[in-house]
């Protein structure tokens, strides 16, 4: 079903810095390229945010009739620190840490990242490249750069000339950087002695002899830079120009503004017709940081095994409240926001699993067909799932009148209402019901789990510790953790 045809879709381009109507290169098809994590730690909550905001995206394409080719990429080699420019590879650093193969680290997080995708509900992409994959690509792509006059060769490694590219281009163009600025603001970095000009970039380095990830080039034995295998594997799937391209907010610049440098370069056109990107997420109005301590990861939150927050929430919570903040905007996770998202997101699916037992009338005081494009509305405006959820929260209000007598409801009516908010709470929002279990709002289970915890505390303060540990440790078991906190003892259910 074409719903596609009836909806005028809107996208905000980072590139122009306005929305736009959304064309797609092909009728009826849509390619999508997101950049997807580069595998030497557990994800973190600022990633997920990304990919769920993409997950969105490819729902509702999908829910207005799209065909829809969505690639994401996985980063197993190239990304070194310091944006790629210098610095360890994090694969190589993570491999010496934990004394395991380079392959073993990328194996063992990019399993990690499906598995907390999937406790997310989130659409596997339609194709998965790595960049180890795509080696002779990205050597391919480099010599033709070479041949063009836009890259050249030192000591080994490849850079990519910037103002060579500058006199027929504009580089910065995403950013909004100008050239002369970047130039006389860049600080020294490591092999600066190699370049022409600061602001080259690498498109091959060449491998020092710790380095374990090598391949062997025209230049050296090396490896690619990291901006590059994006721009192979997003023009290899998705063709030299494409629809969209998404990432998070930290990779306009340098990332994507030397993608499209690379493709422009190399093919003489402009890859994307529609920059996306998603803002980050701070935790209790502080930006997340390891260093700080100031951070969190998914399965922390999930099981409520963290300093910061004072107890776990389910990851559809989690996720329902991620959608209550616009793509674009700064979130800020918080107890309190979490306890509140939770609490509405119970009232909304109580409502939904109650519109087939309405009693129905003859009439209805309630437009359901403009309620409906409503919820269209919001989504087309640039995919805002927050006006989105508060209609379904008008839908939900409506609802319960109806249950209440205050209101009424035909038999018609109540079957479209069911249909678009099963459509919108499942399909586009990929949203799931969690069980009792999970919910701590006083019902039967949270009354037992509280005399469970103080018969436990009573046996601490008699210093009855093989009971008390008998009790965390076969909750544990049944998979309810105990967490001991400044306030006092809370559980969490353990997915």
């Amino acid at each position: 079903m074409s719903l596609y045809k009836d909806q005028s879709l809107s996208i905000y381009n980072s590139i122009s810095k306005e929305k736009e109507l959304f064309t797609p290169l092909h009728q009826g098809a849509v390619g999508m390229y997101v950049c997807g994590p580069t595998v030497y730690s557990n994800v973190h909550l600022g990633n997920c945010r990304t990919f769920l905001s993409f997950d969105l995206v490819f729902r509702y394409l999908k829910h207005l009739g799209y065909k829809v080719r969505y690639v994401r990429n996985i980063t197993d080699a190239g990304h070194l620190e310091n944006d790629g420019e210098s610095g360890d590879d994090p694969i190589l650093k993570k491999a010496r840490i934990e004394q395991l193969e380079p392959m073993e680290v990328v194996q063992k997080y990019t399993v990690d990242f499906h598995n907390i995708m999937a406790l997310f509900n989130a659409n596997p992409p339609s194709i998965e490249p790595t960049a180890t994959g795509h080696i002779v690509e990205q050597i391919e792509i480099v010599q033709t750069l070479i041949d063009k006059g836009y890259a050249y060769e030192k000591n080994g490694s490849v850079y990519f000339d910037v103002m060579t590219f500058n006199e027929d281009h504009e580089y910065g163009k995403l950013s909004g950087r100008q050239l002369e600025d970047m130039i006389a603001n860049i600080r020294e970095l490591q092999a600066q002695s190699d370049k022409k000009n600061p602001q080259d970039f690498a498109l091959w380095k060449k491998a020092e002899p710790q380095h374990i990830m090598r391949w062997p080039s025209p230049w050296s034995v090396g490896f690619p830079g990291w901006h590059l295998e994006c721009t192979v594997m997003s023009t290899k799937y998705l063709g030299k120009r494409f629809d969209i391209h998404g990432g998070g907010m930290d990779l306009k610049f340098p990332h994507h503004e030397c993608e499209i440098a690379q493709a422009e370069g190399a093919h003489g056109a402009s890859p994307v017709n529609y920059w996306m990107h998603a803002n980050m997420l701070t935790i209790n109005g502080k930006k997340m940081s390891k260093s700080t301590g100031n951070s969190i990861l998914p399965r922390e939150l999930f099981s409520g095994n963290n300093d910061l927050l004072k107890r776990g929430f389910s990851p559809t919570v989690v996720k329902f409240f991620i959608y209550q903040a616009h793509y674009r905007s700064i979130l800020d996770f918080s107890n309190s926001a979490l306890e509140a998202s939770e609490k509405g997101f119970n009232r909304l699916m109580e409502a939904f699993k109650s519109i087939e037992s309405l009693s129905h009338s003859k009439k209805s005081d309630f437009d359901i067909s403009a309620w409906k494009q409503k919820c269209y509305d919001a989504m087309n405006d640039d995919f805002n799932s927050p006006i989105l959820i508060a209609e379904l929260f008008e839908g939900a209000k409506y609802i319960n009148a109806v249950k209440d007598g205050s209101a009424s409801i035909t038999e018609e009516d109540a079957i479209q209402l069911h249909a678009t908010m099963k459509a919108f709470l499942y399909d586009v929002l990929g949203l799931e019901e969690v069980g009792k279990a999970t919910e701590t709002d006083g019902a039967p289970f949270d009354a037992a789990m509280q005399v469970l915890i103080e018969l436990r505390n009573s046996a601490r303060a008699n210093k009855d510790f093989a009971t008390s540990d008998r009790i965390r440790d076969e909750l544990l078991a049944a998979g309810i953790q105990l967490k001991d906190g400044k306030d006092g003892t809370s559980y969490s259910i353990q997915k």
